[in-house]
């Protein structure tokens, strides 16, 4: 069982009930994907450009927008049993659909594909190396398409 709290600060999401359901939808098949099970929490923000650029700047140095960042609560590596808490996703509104509307998706798909992102992050995935890249794109393909969602690198 997950516990999941959102919180919607800024920008133009769908209501929280919404919200909620792809969330839990999402976190749902990215733990059967990784074969998880146990009780933890996990923290998502629905904000817009402007914080989590400030977020960006502060967390990792980079002054600019993002679409998704992940803030771990312990130092999980792959593999490693569900700990008590995954950690913290922020999300940006304008971002999320500026990257929809390029990349021809549904908001709603991309904003899942997101979250599976984010989640890995918090589990301890990672793409600052090719090996590491292509392991976690394969990870969220495989989740994506349990829910019927396009390979979202195609």
């Amino acid at each position: 069982m997950i516990d999941i709290d959102i919180s919607v600060e800024a920008g133009g999401w769908a209501p929280e009930a919404t919200l909620h359901s792809i969330v839990n939808t999402a976190v749902t098949a990215c733990l059967a994907e990784l074969g998880l099970e146990g009780d933890s929490e996990l923290s998502l923000l629905f904000t817009d450009d402007a914080h989590i650029q400030v977020l960006n700047r502060e967390w990792r140095g980079k002054d600019k927008p993002t679409n998704v960042l992940s803030f771990p609560a312990f130092d999980t590596a792959p593999g490693d049993p569900l700990p008590p808490m995954l950690g913290d996703i922020a999300i940006a509104f304008e971002t999320v659909e500026s990257e929809a509307s390029l990349e021809k998706k549904t908001f709603d798909h991309h904003l899942t594909h997101l979250i599976v992102h984010g989640q890995l992050h918090l589990l301890g995935y990672d793409h600052e190396d090719e090996e590491e890249a292509e392991e976690m794109e394969a990870l969220e393909r495989q989740i994506l398409a349990r829910l019927d969602i396009p390979d979202p690198y195609e």
